[in-house]
């Protein structure tokens, strides 16, 4: 299930470290106080990821109750972001990237630069 991504209107990643051991009201509650973001958004999925990069879980409102997801692989890990305590919203390719092991936000991302240097 957490391997397609559609019929999500909205995905989000809590970068940084999430204790997992939380259970659905712990994590709702980091989403509506730590991201002020509604965890009742329904069809909106989000992503948390521990200090071990093997495990993620997800929660998810489906109208009548919260379907709280677990996911361990067996080879390989997620490509979690950890710079920031934020939640990020990522597109569905974004998604599918991340659950393939890639990394969705760069660690130094490619920038313009405001005032190019004059010498070479």
């Amino acid at each position: 299930m957490l391997n397609d991504a559609h019929g999500f209107k909205k995905i989000y990643i809590a970068t940084g470290y999430t204790d997992l051991r939380r259970g659905i009201d712990g994590l709702a509650a980091i989403i509506r106080f730590q991201f002020d973001l509604d965890p009742f958004d329904r069809n909106t999925l989000f992503l948390f990821c521990g200090r071990r990069s093997d495990r993620i879980k997800a929660l998810l409102w489906e109208g009548d109750g919260f379907l709280l997801m677990y996911k361990r692989l067996n080879i390989g890990a997620f490509n979690w972001p950890r710079s920031a305590d934020e939640a990020v919203e990522i597109s569905q390719e974004e998604y599918e990237r991340l659950m393939q092991g890639f990394e969705v936000i760069a660690k130094r991302p490619i920038t313009e630069m405001k005032h190019p240097p004059t010498e070479l």
